[in-house]
Formats: structure tokens, C-alpha cells, sequence
């Protein structure tokens, strides 16, 4: 998964505010500011064959009025009870903290 920010072949750079889950494709961006504002496509990709889809833009705007609601605090962990690894390999883990 990848996601183009405005127009190809501007990527989203995973940096410490953004992060794409490779789990589930979701594109997760933290204190967001004005220069996240723009239009978002999901890009998935086959390896083996190398055939691409495009999702539709998903605009991203910034609230002006200040209201922004409550969320409670909230971690999502999906963890496969089981993660088979051969030793030496890297292995990735995804846990996500939610809300204020």
C-alpha cells in the first residue's frame, strides 16, 4: 500500500506524524496540519503481477469553527495469536493509540 498526497507521483512520506498500516492500507496521520490539507488516493499494488489500483481522492480539510468532539482513548492492537518468524528476519507489529 502507498497513498499519493494531491497528485502522482507525490508520495506520503511515512515520517514520526504519518504512518500506512501495510496491514490494512489505512493511512494514519497525527497532529494534522495545514500542509496535510489536500486530496489523498490509496495506490495498491500486486508484487507478483505489478498491476496497480487507484482509489477514489479522499479529500482532506481543517475544521475552522474549533469543534472537533470528544474521543475517548482508545489502542487497537490486531495481533495473530501466533507470529512465525525465521530467525534473523524482521517481523512488524502494529499497535495504534486513539483519541485524547
Amino acid at each position: 500500500y502507498s497513498w499519493v498526497f494531491n497528485e502522482f507521483p507525490s508520495f506520503v512520506a511515512e515520517d514520526s506524524r504519518r504512518f500506512i498500516s501495510q496491514e490494512t492500507g489505512n493511512l494514519y496521520i497525527s497532529k494534522v496540519q495545514t500542509s496535510d490539507v489536500g486530496s489523498y488516493i490509496c495506490l495498491v499494488k500486486n508484487t507478483v503481477t505489478n498491476a496497480r489500483v487507484l482509489s477514489p481522492p479522499t479529500p482532506l480539510t481543517l475544521r475552522n469553527d474549533g469543534v472537533m468532539g470528544e474521543y475517548e482513548p482508545k489502542i487497537e492492537v490486531h495481533f495473530p495469536y501466533t507470529v512465525t518468524a525465521a530467525k534473523g528476519t524482521t517481523v512488524k507489529m502494529e499497535c495504534f493509540a486513539l483519541g485524547k
